[in-house]
């Protein structure tokens, strides 16, 4: 990796000013190489940087831990699922009154 590529924001930002300025065509071809040469080094870094993400990301959703938020953080407390449906209660599962 080139030291000189500091974080992915940093070779994206760098990249654009490369595309512009050949874009603009008025600079001496042994420049435009060396332009080109740049941003071929610097897309290979975000491609790399790009691919590493979309691993986590992959990890992440095969370890499951993507998990709902608890009960304590989703609001007032919510009715057991059978009493949503207004299907009553087995009486192992009733409530005290």
């Amino acid at each position: 990796m080139d030291a000189t590529i500091k974080d992915f924001e940093a070779a994206i930002a760098e990249l654009e000013g490369i595309v512009k300025k050949l874009e603009e065509g008025d600079l001496p071809l042994e420049r435009s190489l060396e332009l080109y040469e740049r941003g071929v080094q610097l897309s290979r870094f975000c491609h790399a940087r790009l691919e590493e993400a979309e691993r986590r990301i992959e990890i992440l959703d095969e370890r499951g831990e993507l998990r709902p938020a608890p009960a304590s953080l989703a609001g007032p407390a919510q009715a057991p699922p059978d009493e949503k449906r207004g299907q009553a209660l087995p009486p192992d599962r009733e409530r005290p009154r």
